[in-house]
């Protein structure tokens, strides 16, 4: 028998004749481990038999193997042994695609089966793939380091199928009828439409805000406000929110007797690495689509919440358990791939960036220019506070950089503009028109005709997201060839007409 573990620098297994138990427990002997109603089970050493496996490093068939008929040895004969568990001790962390879990005995299924949802398990282990895997849980303990939040903490991190799950998974554990939420007017899409096809419906009541206006937060906040939603830097106007200040607002909101509302931030694009959310007080929920730099190569979809609420990531848990929502192991372990290079991806995203915004801000075609970077960018003060680049000891070795996120207006009237952004996208030979941003390859969209294009023009319009505004993510590629790139693309996005 075997039992999962989850420790606190996230190794994954322990065999049970450690006498390894939920941590509260302490450590119980073998003997008690397999008491049952006051029967005593012997281990396999008591009954002459060999550990399944010894001394095999992978896996290995069952004791009496050619006893079986040739349909169990293809169903069930081969198990993992017991020296694989004690001693492969990979680098990486490993992938473990079971979709369920041997149990010790009924007691220890009955266990699993009663306890409060969680982020993480304890020492019982696991039960089923929908509430958990170790590979989910490896990578999700990792993200939660980066954001600030050890294995001490009452929370922790989850990780989701999406960016959306993340979102919506967070919103449904904190909303229920009768409640409201104050949101951004430039929000991503996907949160918008959540909002107007689905809480709406729900019975959950919402308001959309300048974001880059704490007091409007204040100006829309009722009794009946549960959470504080911000999204920052923005998508894809690259607009930042003063965090600090949304805080202070659902501060001053409980001080007036009602209950404190949730701040949650949406922290895509500048990642753990920029915006460690839960490091400013009064921040209570990060979310991150981790598509995109997170997991960083374009290969997976994958979301995140960390909090260091017991009680928010319980509603979490619960809410991901039912809507089976649970990131797989494959695409967690991916996800924990790209963590290992996101410092050094960021430093070079960054400074590409800040090499195309310089260059967009010089040609004639473009009337605007959004990086948090330029002196120009109406949050640059605000960006050098929030973008953090790693925190004093990578700031002292590379110097601060900005994230590989720009948004600029091509100019024109609207109907030109709006002509020149698609014509921009549609001429460019190395940098790909798609959604996502995040991947090693520059990517660029035109949201008013795209990922924007379920919004209301003139919910758009308020939201700063013109009909001429082009988004791109600046990925790692020689800095030389980006520019020539969106130099031809702009120089001929009159060609023709």
């Amino acid at each position: 028998a075997m039992r999962v573990l989850r420790g606190a620098h996230g190794l994954l297994h322990s065999p049970c004749d450690r006498g390894c138990w939920p941590q509260n427990l302490g450590r119980i002997p073998v003997r008690a481990m397999n008491t049952y109603r006051g029967r005593v089970k012997k281990t396999p050493e008591q009954q002459g038999v060999e550990p399944v496996g010894s001394g095999v490093p992978v896996g290995t068939p069952r004791a009496n193997w050619d006893a079986y008929g040739y349909a169990t040895r293809c169903a069930s004969v081969v198990k993992v042994s017991d020296f694989a568990l004690r001693r492969v001790k990979a680098v990486s962390l490993p992938i473990v695609l079971g979709s369920t879990f041997q149990l010790d005995d009924c007691a220890h299924g009955a266990r699993l089966h009663d306890k409060r949802e969680a982020p993480y398990a304890d020492g019982d282990g696991y039960v089923y793939g929908r509430w958990g895997s170790p590979t989910n849980e490896g990578a999700a303990r990792q993200l939660a380091a980066l954001e600030g939040v050890g294995p001490d903490s009452k929370g922790g991190c989850m990780l989701f199928t999406s960016g959306m799950s993340a979102i919506t998974g967070a919103l449904i554990a904190s909303l229920k009828v009768g409640d409201h939420a104050i949101i951004p007017y430039t929000v991503y899409g996907g949160t918008h439409e959540f909002l107007v096809q689905f809480a709406q419906h729900w019975g959950i009541d919402y308001s959309f805000v300048d974001a880059t206006d704490p007091e409007a937060y204040r100006a829309a906040i009722r009794p009946s406000t549960k959470v504080l939603y911000t999204e920052t830097p923005a998508n894809p106007t690259c607009r930042l929110t003063d965090l600090e200040a949304i805080a202070r607002v659902a501060d001053d909101h409980a001080a007036g007797g009602h209950h404190r509302p949730l701040v949650m931030c949406d922290s895509t694009f500048a990642t753990p690495y920029h915006q460690r959310c839960l490091e400013v007080n009064g921040i209570d929920v990060a979310i991150h689509s981790a598509t995109k730099y997170i997991g960083g190569h374009s290969d997976i979809v994958a979301g995140s919440v960390t909090s260091r609420s017991e009680d928010f990531m319980h509603e979490l848990a619960k809410t991901q358990k039912l809507l089976g929502a649970a990131l797989a192991p494959l695409e967690s372990f991916l996800l924990a791939r790209g963590l290992r290079t996101l410092h050094v991806r960021m430093e070079r995203h960054g400074e590409n960036a800040m090499a195309v915004a310089r260059m967009l801000d010089a040609h004639p075609l473009i009337a605007s220019n959004f990086y948090p970077g330029l002196p120009s960018h109406p949050d640059h003060e605000l960006a050098k506070k929030v973008f953090t680049s790693g925190g004093p000891g990578c700031l002292s070795r590379r110097g601060q950089s900005f994230g590989g996120m720009l948004a600029f207006i091509v100019a024109g009237d609207d109907d030109t503009a709006l002509r020149r952004a698609r014509r921009l996208c549609e001429r460019l030979e190395l940098i790909t028109l798609a959604v996502s941003l995040g991947g090693t390859e520059s990517l660029i969209e035109h949201p008013a005709s795209m990922t924007h294009a379920m919004i209301p023009r003139e919910d758009r319009l308020a939201g700063g997201l013109q009909d001429g505004l082009v988004r791109l993510s600046v990925g790692l590629e020689d800095i030389d060839d980006i520019l020539a790139d969106l130099k031809q693309a702009l120089d001929g996005c009159d060609d023709g007409l």
